[in-house]
């Protein structure tokens, strides 16, 4: 058996896209997880699983050590040999506790998961992106985490069949507390759900001059400003919502345009997956131009104006 758990909807469609090239491989079917209300068991039948358990209990909000208790009681019963989990923050607590639960391994933030000689062999990206480690499991059940973006969910097919199976749980609740929940204050970025994504470096001399990349990314109609480390960490020009490379966010646009960055593989382990990846650099041995579809050598204070009025031109 596959199983797949996130409590992040969208994230929990790209995993059911992995998870079920991993079960028609092995000849085994898919289960996906829900802990508490079934809003979307419809929808994951549709992106391939073949099973839905929904745990129905009384926990109104996530603790890692009752949601590790639930998952391996469906684990042991369905006997999944994998198990993809969202990466997220959750997922993140989850995943090591459900390993040390069945004393196996637990392979974090892969960038690719496969079988060889049916064992499942998982790709993350390590010393600062400098280099990939490829890693096997010996012992089963094999989890692994997989952060959003890394793969694309399938094509929605209502014509997909699967059982829904509802379980009443009750969980020996933790003696630890949640004390208190406070919503991180966010700008308005969404870098990783964004189609289109402009981006500034170190390039860019002073802070308003920032807005160049706004005014582009408005005349693309995409409004998404993105950053590399230097201008979120340092300068604090830009808040983290903003970072994108191994430390902030993974996106995956149809379009990244990036000014003003060198390319260095920590910002480049964030945006290689983009769809047109477009840079604009005065240096023209800058890393960037080896990850680039597009490349323009040149001073971005004078390029991002032209651009700009080129592309208001262009679409009126």
């Amino acid at each position: 058996m596959v199983l797949v758990y996130s409590d992040n909807k969208n994230l929990m469609l790209e995993l059911l896209n992995k998870g079920n090239e991993l079960a028609k491989e092995l000849n085994k079917s898919l289960t996906a997880v829900i802990i508490g209300k079934d809003e979307f068991s419809k929808d994951y039948i549709a992106h391939g699983a073949d099973k839905v358990v929904v745990a129905e209990t009384d926990i109104d909000q996530f603790k890692a050590e009752e949601y590790t208790d639930i998952i391996e009681g469906i684990v042991k019963e369905d006997g999944s040999e994998i198990i993809l989990i969202g990466s997220n923050k959750n997922g993140k607590e989850l995943a090591p506790r459900l390993a040390a639960k069945f004393e196996t391994g637990c392979v974090t933030d892969c960038t690719n998961v496969y079988l060889r000689d049916k064992k499942l062999t998982a790709e993350r990206i390590v010393y600062s992106g400098n280099a990939v480690a490829v890693e096997q499991f010996n012992t089963t059940p094999q989890i692994v985490t997989v952060p959003s973006k890394v793969f694309d969910p399938l094509p929605k097919d209502d014509k997909h069949k699967g059982e829904v199976v509802k379980k009443k749980i009750d969980v020996e609740k933790s003696s630890s507390k949640i004390l208190k929940v406070q919503e991180m204050k966010t700008e308005e970025a969404n870098v990783e759900d964004a189609e289109i994504i402009v981006s500034c470096g170190r390039g860019f001399k002073d802070k308003n001059d920032i807005k160049m990349i706004s005014d582009l990314a408005e005349a693309l109609k995409g409004r998404t400003v993105g950053c590399s480390r230097p201008i979120a960490a340092d300068l604090k020009w830009l808040s983290e919502d903003h970072w994108i490379g191994l430390s902030g966010h993974k996106v995956k646009p149809k379009l990244y345009i990036a000014a003003g960055i060198s390319g260095q593989i920590q910002h480049i382990a964030g945006m290689r997956d983009s769809g047109v990846i477009v840079a604009i650099n005065k240096d023209p041995e800058a890393l960037i131009f080896k990850s680039a579809d597009y490349g323009i050598v040149g001073d971005l204070y004078e390029i991002l104006p032209k651009l700009t009025d080129a592309i208001k031109t262009k679409m009126g």
